[in-house]
């Protein structure tokens, strides 16, 4: 007799989040109560640890593995033959919980543990968290927030020179705002890789007259884009409400008290250096890794100057001391910055980086590029994406909000 039976349908399964596993249980008529058990055990996650002590690391493996899950340790860990190691634990978020419970008894600083491991599991169910700026929540729901590039600037890469007349750039401001934009940044100093610093004095004058222009005549909500605090405070003064700073406010040590003071929103964004030296051969021990811990403290820092941690949110850098491998690498791991718990500002628009890997492309020639840069960025969970083109990002942002909502998606 020939056996005709066809073998079962097999396939991976791609879990993202509580709400998908229950969904998913629920698509195979699993019972009410069996879901709420068997939700935690469909997701599994691996964390990476910086420079455990090699004794934690030892005690931690073993509580990982009581619990069915697995950590890994360098091969010195065992013989204590080096004070530290870094550690990947692998494991579904029961897992975690369940291991959690034993760590806050632990000795060797395993119970400092706890906090940042709760963090990383608690935003794998989180939804984008708000952002406040100027006292009031933008905009936009769970939809991905797009922010107009205004350069006021003679020599900015890509329009450099072209809205340098207030008039011209009250226009480009309009013009952005009707095409969808949901924020204009306005920047008065380029920084561009090799950019020269420009002056207080005619950052000022390059930026305060169209900022006060745009705030009086458009609903819009107004970034400014700078590192210099009185800058920053004048822009408060005549209508913006976010701080665009690429230093992470550690390049002038009043900007923080602006911010907190202001109640501005800040982006907090990772630079290796600075503008004229930030391409003069950056180099990484872990990419991620690195954003990781410099935008922990950073953020610390911020929420101990004053700045709510409600209106910080954090840029990776795309561009500023980062190779073409590290920008691509940047979007392809992006998804391991949400574990910050912050709203992810992305700006890849028209940069170096796109016209290399297609061919040597010029600026003008890089909107497909940008567009499939942008998709990436919030299909990693980017938050808001720096754009120069806004009506056709517009449309690429939208196509990529529905892609990313799934059957959420109602239109």
């Amino acid at each position: 007799m020939t056996d005709t039976q066809v073998a079962p349908v097999a396939h991976i399964k791609l879990i993202a989040d509580d709400q998908e596993a229950r969904t998913e249980l629920q698509k195979i008529g699993i019972d009410s109560e069996s879901e709420s058990i068997m939700a935690p055990k469909l997701r599994h996650l691996v964390v990476k640890l910086k420079e455990v002590d090699v004794r934690a690391a030892n005690i931690l493996k073993q509580e990982m593995l009581a619990k069915g899950a697995e950590a890994a340790v360098a091969k010195w860990a065992s013989g204590f033959t080096k004070p530290t190691t870094d550690v990947l634990l692998m494991g579904t978020v029961k897992q975690y919980r369940l291991v959690l419970k034993k760590l806050r008894v632990q000795p060797f600083g395993l119970k400092n543990l706890v906090e940042p491991l709760t963090r990383i599991l608690n935003q794998t169910d989180s939804p984008a968290p708000p952002i406040i700026a100027g006292g009031r929540q933008l905009a936009g729901g769970q939809q991905t927030l797009l922010m107009g590039i205004l350069n006021v600037t003679p020599d900015s890469f890509s329009d450099g020179g072209r809205y340098v007349d207030i008039d011209a750039a009250l226009g480009r401001a309009r013009d952005m705002i009707g095409a969808g934009a949901d924020i204009i940044d306005i920047g008065g100093e380029s920084t561009r890789p090799g950019a020269e610093p420009v002056g207080e004095e005619e950052e000022l004058d390059r930026v305060i007259p169209i900022i006060e222009r745009v705030a009086t005549e458009l609903e819009a909500t107004i970034s400014v884009d700078t590192s210099k605090s009185r800058v920053a405070k004048a822009a408060i003064q005549v209508g913006a409400t976010i701080v665009n700073d690429i230093t992470a406010l550690r390049g002038d040590p009043d900007m923080a008290g602006i911010c907190a003071t202001g109640g501005a929103g800040v982006i907090l964004m990772h630079m290796l250096g600075e503008p004229g030296t930030m391409q003069a051969d950056p180099h990484y021990q872990d990419l991620l890794s690195d954003l990781v811990g410099f935008f922990t403290e950073r953020i610390a820092w911020a929420q101990a100057a004053g700045i709510d941690s409600a209106s910080l949110m954090i840029d990776p850098g795309f561009g500023f001391g980062k190779t073409v491998a590290h920008n691509l690498e940047l979007l392809r791991r992006l998804p391991e910055l949400k574990s910050l718990g912050r709203p992810i500002v992305l700006g890849t628009s028209r940069k170096a980086t796109i016209g290399t890997v297609l061919g040597g492309l010029g600026v003008d020639d890089r909107l497909e590029g940008t567009a499939a840069t942008v998709t990436a960025g919030i299909m990693g969970g980017a938050r808001i994406v720096r754009v120069h083109d806004v009506s056709s990002m517009r449309r690429v942002v939208m196509m990529t909000d529905a892609i990313v909502a799934g059957e959420a998606w109602n239109g």
